[in-house]
């Protein structure tokens, strides 16, 4: 059995994993709308977000899916979560979802897994408070994974929330501009008549193009132990969750920091991926991750399930509504706001 005794006297598991651009030395960092990349300066110099929390949290949650075949990856079969289904072809899943499983996908899916089935499972009342040990048993039973990435289902109620156990980002240090830039052809015809602009796609157009160089780059991971601990589930389920947010940090380290098309990243060494808290933690190997992680799943899957659910609403007029109730809950000053989890 993997030995995990030396996370059980602290709080956080730290990690800090230098990376280096997989070819050459430039990288392209996430950009933000009216931002572009974000660079910051720190007492140390100049630094770049090159991939922020929210996204980190959709990579290491992809890391658990198979894309081939819809479902999670075999090692982590019998985990807890909900496939949407629409006129019998898999449509979508709460592993997924930006929000898991308060996906408009699941809310508004047919029969009463949404309003019947998960809220009394939760034991969910506006009148009462929450029944925090139901909701975290609830979570694990249909999608474990919130209790590792969060979770807000303000759709049933705005005090269901649960934070973050899993975190990571990555950032830049001693960062430099690689200014680039190359022409869109147009074989047919160079020049762009008036009235045929560059938008509509006519005639040979030109674009600048900035990427980054930088003496470190880091991805920062933070395992909140504490919160795990503090669900109150049990050895075996804290077991469970460790492994799991372990499972999905190694196996991106491993191979999937293909972050953009020009932004290829590796770490530095990675067969020591070593914790800067607890000191001396070594990240396992990925096979050893696996063969614990099956383990685990198999000490509770009676705690979890798999469920169902169907989607049947035309796509474009639940769009439209979509925006229509956007819309009035901009209206209504007491309405919750949405928050990252």
């Amino acid at each position: 059995m993997l030995d995990l005794s030396s996370l059980d006297t602290v709080n956080r598991l730290l990690l800090t994993v230098p990376l280096k651009p997989l070819q050459g030395d430039r990288f392209q960092p996430t950009g933000f709308p009216s931002l572009g990349a974000a660079t910051y300066q720190t007492k140390d110099g100049p630094k770049l977000l090159v991939e922020s929390a929210q996204s980190m949290a959709n990579r290491l949650e992809a890391t658990c899916w198979d894309a081939a075949t819809n479902k999670p990856v075999t090692a982590l079969d019998g985990i807890s979560h909900v496939t949407v289904t629409r006129k019998g072809a898999f449509l979508t899943d709460s592993m997924l979802e930006a929000h898991r499983l308060n996906s408009v996908y699941i809310e508004r899916s047919q029969g009463e897994f949404y309003t019947k089935t998960l809220p009394e499972a939760i034991g969910a009342s506006k009148e009462e408070p929450v029944d925090r040990k139901k909701f975290i048993e609830a979570l694990l039973k249909y999608d474990v994974g919130c209790l590792i990435h969060g979770v807000f289902l303000e759709s049933i109620d705005g005090r269901l929330r649960i934070a973050r156990a899993l975190s990571a980002f990555i950032e830049a240090s001693g960062i430099q501009v690689a200014p680039s830039g190359g022409v869109k052809i147009d074989r047919v015809k160079a020049t762009k008549d008036e009235g045929k602009t560059s938008k509509e796609g006519f005639g040979n157009v030109p674009f600048a193009r900035d990427e980054y160089v930088a003496d470190r780059i880091d991805c920062h991971i933070n395992l909140d132990l504490a919160q795990i601990r503090g669900y109150g589930l049990g050895d075996k389920v804290e077991r469970l969750l460790i492994l799991l947010a372990l499972y999905r940090v190694r196996k991106l380290l491993d191979g999937d920091l293909r972050l953009r098309t020009a932004c290829d990243l590796e770490p530095v060494d990675r067969d020591n991926l070593v914790a800067t808290r607890p000191a001396g933690f070594k990240l396992p190997s990925l096979g050893d991750l696996e063969s614990a992680v099956r383990e685990a799943i198999a000490e509770c899957k009676g705690l979890m399930k798999h469920t169902p659910v169907t989607f049947e609403d035309d796509l474009t007029k639940t769009k439209d509504k979509k925006k229509k109730d956007d819309d009035d809950s901009a209206d209504d000053e007491e309405s919750d706001s949405e928050t990252d989890e």
